[in-house]
């Protein structure tokens, strides 16, 4: 499916400079009167079209968000404080950036009467006992930072039944693409920097953990398929469906990038989730959301151009068409 145009809105993308929130930016600027908010703190001006209204201002700050937000009729809220690690070590900053600024963006939403979009984490699963996990697996989230994704999710969807205001969550399993960078960005940017430079891709524990990479340019299309769907009250696991162990996905970069960079193993880190894969089922059929780009063809785009070529998106989209069809 082609992704919605929405046209004519006037959208608020908080965490609008950073890694997914940009890629949102880029995809609604043309059609849409487009204002991020952005403390800077992670994000980038380079990484904003000229045609947006850019609040600076910290998303914790009512009034800052006040000012973003009047008259909105949409927001996507990406902002947030994604490290685990720092969640353990600041619990309570992490939960004033990631769940009370949430509040403030929901009770903001009530007064505009603005539908809201808000990114979670498939780390409030924790360590699922089965796989592929499912909107209905228990939730049992193992870092500050995963109760806190949990909580937005519960907030969200008791505000669309308590209040009518409209909301949809997506969570996201471990997205990948252009602009991901800085000390928190993911496994893929992190081996790709290493086989670049013939530094050893470094690889903690034995490397047959897995993860479902999902390419920034299909989150960006599952948020606008969730901002125009009647399905709202309601969370979306996002993600691919299919499993990587970090041992081929270091082996993949190094292919690609015709790297001699060898692999070498720390130890393993402490609380590490041992397996992801979501089940996406709900997506496909509520949201008709279908994931278009593989991951060597992600990985090798990224490996030459920094970013995913139209005709490559093309021919993944046909491809994922053909097989599930």
């Amino acid at each position: 499916m082609n992704s919605p145009e929405i046209r004519d809105r006037t959208v608020l993308v908080t965490g609008g400079a950073g890694f997914v929130g940009s890629h949102l930016v880029d995809a609604l600027a043309a059609d849409n009167d487009v204002r991020v908010l952005d403390d800077f703190s992670s994000g980038h001006r380079a990484n904003l079209p000229d045609d947006v209204t850019v609040i600076e201002g910290d998303i914790r700050d009512p009034i800052a968000l006040q000012q973003a937000a009047r008259g909105v009729d949409l927001i996507f809220h990406e902002a947030a404080l994604v490290s685990v690690t720092q969640s353990v070590d600041e619990p309570w900053t992490s939960n004033q950036t990631n769940l009370d600024a949430t509040l403030l963006v929901l009770e903001q939403a009530r007064q505009e009467d603005a539908r809201v979009v808000l990114a979670s984490s498939a780390a409030i699963y924790g360590h699922p006992a089965e796989l592929p996990v499912s909107e209905r697996t228990p939730p049992d989230p193992t870092s500050p930072y995963g109760i806190q994704k949990l909580a937005i999710d519960q907030y969200a969807r008791l505000y669309d039944e308590l209040y009518g205001l409209p909301t949809v969550v997506l969570r996201y399993f471990n997205v990948y693409g252009p602009r991901q960078q800085g000390p928190y960005s993911g496994v893929i940017s992190t081996f790709l920097e290493q086989a670049r430079s013939g530094a050893p891709l470094t690889i903690d524990g034995d490397g047959e953990q897995t993860r479902d990479f999902v390419h920034v340019n299909d989150v960006v299309r599952a948020n606008l398929l969730a901002a125009t769907t009647d399905r709202t009250g309601t969370a979306f696991n996002i993600g691919t469906g299919r499993s990587t162990t970090i041992l081929e996905l270091a082996k993949l970069v190094r292919g690609v990038t015709d790297s001699d960079s060898s692999i070498v193993h720390e130890p393993p880190r402490s609380g590490d989730v041992r397996h992801s894969r979501a089940d996406i089922s709900n997506a496909r059929q509520h949201l008709e959301f279908e994931p278009r780009i593989s991951l060597e063809a992600g990985i090798r785009s990224l490996a030459t151009t920094g970013t995913l070529e139209p005709d490559l998106a093309d021919a993944e989209e046909r491809q994922s068409i053909n097989s599930s069809g």
